[in-house]
């Protein structure tokens, strides 16, 4: 969750050099099927359907991966980043391609195993191998993102796909819900949550400060010295289809998946960026209006305070996150690329 190694060490740290042992096993795994469908940062996918003779369809789940010269994303937290990217885009851009020429040698391992198997060397970049693909689903709704002219021309956007409910509400919170005005939630979603800092330690005291109930979910090592009382709820895990709806505002990092849920309740948002695309989700959420962004560095019971106060109390954000709310609750994500699907495996069989 570094801000800024984080997605190096990820991977060429723990997953390129796995390389040949996820490509053994997913060419075991591939034995008689009729298509491979994978997420996009499984580096043997695209050898294993070459080599399987089978289509491959590949998911990616947020805007940032399409690398966009007409939609620039926000690759790290950086102010000065951030400002070129609003003064110009095609400078920004610039910057966003050799960014990735720089990061080639990371999958390297990747294009050196293709060798060996007798194929193509295949492209550098991190993302590059799904524009061969037989579809590319970018599993996010327009709201985030919408189809820019260099996305590949296999892309098919379907909306958010969810699903959250592997455990129930907690007893104590749904009663916790039902006693009270709606709380604000803070939460860190399923990456982050352990490497929180002292973000719920800040979190609950900014909930004091403005003198509101709260809801911390705080993953399955809870902080210590961090205990419940009448005005705060804590708890290892909620679903978010039933707890977001019910929050007053939602306090999150930006993760594509609870960004997608937070978007869906209607509610606004405060968004705490840790790394990979959450503060490319994070800015996004901004110039859609539904809510502001604190940087990781500078959370603090005050900052919290300041921009849940502007949040709760401006109606802008309000209206903003209603309308987002309206537009995403009308899409299926998951049904629409199950078509894409079907129609890759029924033009594989004519």
């Amino acid at each position: 969750m570094d801000e800024r190694g984080g997605p190096e060490h990820l991977i060429r740290r723990l997953m390129v050099p796995a390389v040949r042992d996820m490509y053994a096993d997913l060419m075991q795994a591939a034995r008689g099927a009729d298509l491979l469908l994978s997420a996009e940062l499984v580096f043997a996918a695209a050898t294993v359907a070459e080599k399987a003779r089978i289509p491959w369809v590949v998911a990616t789940l947020a805007p940032l991966s399409f690398m966009s010269r007409h939609d620039p994303p926000i690759l790290i937290q950086a102010p000065w980043l951030t400002r070129i990217a609003a003064i110009s885009k095609p400078a920004y851009a610039s910057l966003v391609a050799v960014s990735q020429w720089a990061i080639r040698h990371w999958t390297a391992p990747v294009r050196a195993m293709r060798r060996e198997l007798g194929l193509p060397r295949g492209p550098a970049g991190v993302f590059g191998p799904r524009k061969n693909a037989a579809a590319l689903l970018a599993m996010f709704s327009p709201v985030v993102g919408t189809p820019q002219p260099d996305w590949p021309a296999n892309a098919r956007i379907t909306g958010f796909a969810f699903y959250d409910r592997h455990e129930p509400m907690p007893q104590a919170l749904a009663e916790f819900l039902d006693a009270g005005d709606p709380p604000i939630v803070f939460t860190l979603g399923s990456a982050a949550v352990f490497d929180p800092g002292e973000f719920y330690r800040a979190s609950a005291e900014a909930a004091r400060l403005l003198g509101r109930r709260a809801v911390l979910l705080v993953g399955p090592e809870s902080p210590p010295v961090l205990e419940a009382d009448e005005r705060i709820a804590v708890a290892p895990y909620a679903p978010f289809s039933e707890l977001f709806p019910r929050a007053a505002a939602i306090v999150h990092q930006g993760g594509i998946g609870t960004t997608a849920q937070a978007l869906r309740a209607g509610h606004p948002m405060v968004i705490v960026p840790f790394s990979h695309d959450q503060p490319d989700n994070a800015a996004r959420m901004v110039r859609l209006g539904v809510g502001r962004v604190i940087a990781r560095r500078r959370y603090s019971a005050v900052t919290a305070a300041e921009a849940l106060r502007a949040v709760l109390e401006q109606p802008s954000y309000a209206a903003c996150a209603a309308g987002a709310a309206a537009q995403v609750q009308r899409e299926n994500g998951a049904s629409a690329a199950a078509d894409v699907v079907e129609q890759v495996l029924f033009s594989a069989r004519v």
